[in-house]
């Protein structure tokens, strides 16, 4: 199973210098878990940079894989690993999910660099939805 962070998504949306990276597991829809902060997350920068349609149709490429809404369970695990880890609670939520599906998190996000089960490649010249 896989997570892209929500700056995958964004990566891949504006075919940033990382994209290829973030492709093969974006493009593995059986196996893509997407966590519902993602959603917000992608939403609202794309909405902020481009419309409100474009951000409809990567909230739409987003739910090809398996949503996941954030239980109680999540929650609890992801205010440990924020506590444990100082991760911002986006970032954590991410990670907890992840954890939940035992699936590789993908990122160019330093928060995650070093942690066991991430996928982790420095940005580029990304950030902005080109």
């Amino acid at each position: 199973m896989n997570v892209i962070d929500s700056s995958g998504w964004l990566e891949y949306f504006a075919d940033g210098p990382n994209a290829a990276f973030f492709a093969p597991g974006i493009e593995n829809m059986d196996e893509l878990v997407v966590p519902s902060i993602s959603i917000y997350e992608v939403f609202k920068r794309v909405l902020q940079q481009r419309s409100e349609d474009e951000a409809l149709h990567a909230i739409v490429a987003m739910q090809q894989g398996k949503v996941v809404d954030l239980d109680v369970t999540i929650a609890l695990s992801a205010a440990k690993l924020s506590a444990t880890l100082q991760l911002p609670m986006a970032d954590s939520i991410i990670l907890a999910t992840g954890r939940a599906f035992d699936a590789i998190i993908w990122t160019q996000d330093a928060d995650f660099e070093g942690l066991n089960g991430v996928r982790y490649t420095a940005r580029g010249q990304a950030g902005e939805i080109g």
